[in-house]
């Protein structure tokens, strides 16, 4: 008997009973941040490994272990299946040139790609909507992407249903330090972590705010947090940050242990949880990438 061929696991497909909701969504989502003054951007699926490595981090969860890879057999690149948007935006933007005497506002939704263990709200294929401010350094702008988010949110029905977190993350000699510390807090509790967490202390300290343990999140509460660490010019931006949510009436509360699962993120981070608790509670995030360029 011949065996059936299904769709890979974690790749679903949608189907018409389904696809009439996603379209209202993205139907609203495309009026919208046009409304905001955003402008669409189609990038390919496939890009180069190194943007994401170089960009996401060598030591994050998602180029260690999560990443579509494989070597082009024409020419021996490694590409990859992209497994979020902003990197490949900003590389789109560079290579385009199109910050000549401009700032731009771009959005971009598509399939993203991460060989994860598929679960209740995670997939290895999954679909992101994107919006990105490129070109400017206002903390208003901060507090209004958190601001056009909530007006979605509550806009598509989920108003009431989350919580606005947020942190700072400074700039990266304050999170050098930042880490060393929070190196020290944790090397003589090490029978404490487990396999997982071990390595994040010893390649990446930052990831050890995400992890799941109990114990870990215990420690947390006595641990280092990285606002203490902010100077001056960090601190004042923070300060802007949440003065102009206050302003924009959006309700948020302070997460010193929320950091985004991506290296390139400096100063604000943020996510709309749903509070429920679960590994997977996040409606979407994002933050402030000044360094990206750079790296990409």
């Amino acid at each position: 008997m011949t065996e059936k061929i299904q769709a890979i696991r974690g790749m679903n497909d949608l189907l018409p009973a389904d696809s009439h909701h996603w379209e209202y969504v993205e139907s609203l989502l495309r009026t919208w941040l046009s409304d905001y003054g955003y402008k669409n951007i189609r990038m390919p699926i496939v890009e180069d490994t190194r943007l994401f490595v170089r960009s996401i981090g060598e030591a994050t969860d998602i180029v260690e272990k999560e990443m579509y890879t494989f070597t082009d057999s024409l020419n021996g690149d490694s590409l990859t299946l992209r497994p979020e948007g902003t990197a490949s935006c900003l590389r789109a933007v560079l290579q385009n040139n199109l910050l000549y005497n401009t700032t731009q506002r771009l959005w971009y939704t598509g399939p993203m790609f991460r060989h994860e263990r598929p679960q209740k709200g995670r997939y290895r294929q999954f679909h992101q909507v994107g919006a990105e401010i490129i070109g400017e350094e206002d903390p208003i702008l901060d507090a209004k992407t958190m601001y056009i988010m909530k007006n979605i949110l509550d806009g598509i029905g989920l108003a009431g249903c989350y919580t606005l977190k947020i942190n700072s993350l400074g700039v990266l000699k304050e999170r050098e330090k930042y880490l060393s510390e929070l190196q020290a807090f944790f090397e003589n509790k090490k029978h404490l972590l487990d396999e997982v967490d071990l390595a994040r202390l010893a390649s990446n300290p930052l990831r050890l705010l995400d992890s799941k343990n109990e114990d870990v999140q215990a420690m947390l509460t006595q641990a280092p947090k990285m606002t203490d660490f902010l100077k001056k010019d960090s601190l004042e931006f923070y300060t802007k940050v949440k003065e102009y949510l206050d302003i924009l009436e959006v309700p948020y509360v302070e997460d010193p242990t929320l950091v985004r699962g991506l290296d390139y993120y400096s100063h604000t981070v943020f996510e709309f949880v749903d509070g429920s608790g679960r590994t997977q509670d996040a409606f979407g995030g994002g933050g402030r990438y000044d360094g990206l360029s750079k790296s990409i």
